[in-house]
């Protein structure tokens, strides 16, 4: 039996390329083997000439459902190494969608859950069905999305982060448009046709300029971090993964049952 891979690339005549998520038996929630497959899968179209834009979108019933927590238990039982290297790995991804010279566009449908929502932010566009829905969810599990904070806070703005990000709540396709993570929203379904005249309109625009344009405009918003920060950010990533309250966080989900902090009124 031949098991597809987590990441899909085509591209079409136009240099239109589509990039798939591709475990929908998980959600599409990320692990190592899907990181590497998107990093590896957008370093080659960024360096193919033919290609224009790229389009991101999750096959099955939902976007992304942020990290494999079951992947994070494993992970989280490892040597400081190997935590610090998943964390390195889940913060490139969200980074290099942020820094493309190409431009980008999301199309969301189901649930986009923790750095699901990071990657959404590094994204030039994002168009959303209007039954969607989104989440910032680490801090429920005694984790924290360290890596996805500069672009969510681009993206949505502090106030929004300090509070999503905290209290974990979910929020629906019109309130991510009024905070400014989802550009469109539309009706189920209908996510190519609402995503064809933004295409339309990149494939007009000379790719050098769009370039520049992209880059400039980042830089002059202060939207690009340095290496010594995402280094930082890696780090706080890795080392919460590894704390006690994450060790109780990952454990009541694997038990099906409210971590010790959940206080229910």
């Amino acid at each position: 039996m031949t098991t597809e891979p987590p990441v899909l690339c085509e591209i079409d005549a136009r240099g239109v390329a589509t990039v798939r998520l591709n475990r929908p038996h998980r959600n599409n929630a990320y692990n190592g083997e899907m990181l590497q497959g998107l990093l590896d899968g957008v370093a080659a179209l960024a360096a193919d000439s033919s290609v224009r834009v790229i389009v991101l979108r999750g096959n099955g019933p939902h976007f992304q459902a942020g990290a494999d927590l079951s992947w994070l238990r494993e992970i989280s039982r490892g040597d400081a190494a190997v935590n610090l290297e998943a964390s390195r790995l889940t913060g490139q991804a969200v980074r290099a969608f942020n820094e493309l010279t190409k431009p980008t566009i999301a199309l969301v449908h189901g649930s986009t859950v923790g750095g699901g929502t990071g990657v959404l932010a590094a994204c030039d566009v994002v168009i959303a069905q209007e039954d969607a829905n989104f989440a910032i969810s680490e801090a429920r599990w005694g984790l924290a999305a360290t890596v996805i904070f500069p672009q969510l806070n681009e993206a949505i703005g502090l106030r929004n982060v300090r509070r999503y990000a905290l209290s974990c709540e979910r929020f629906g396709a019109a309130k991510a448009m009024a905070m400014g993570l989802v550009h469109e929203v539309c009706a189920p379904g209908a996510l190519d046709a609402a995503a064809a005249p933004v295409i339309e309109g990149l494939l007009q625009s000379a790719p050098e300029a769009i370039a520049v344009s992209k880059h400039c405009a980042m830089s002059c918003a202060g939207a690009l971090i340095d290496d010594a920060q995402f280094a930082e950010l890696v780090a706080l990533h890795s080392a919460k993964r590894q704390s006690a309250e994450a060790a109780e966080g990952l454990a009541s989900f694997a038990q099906k049952r409210a971590p010790s902090w959940s206080v229910r009124s």
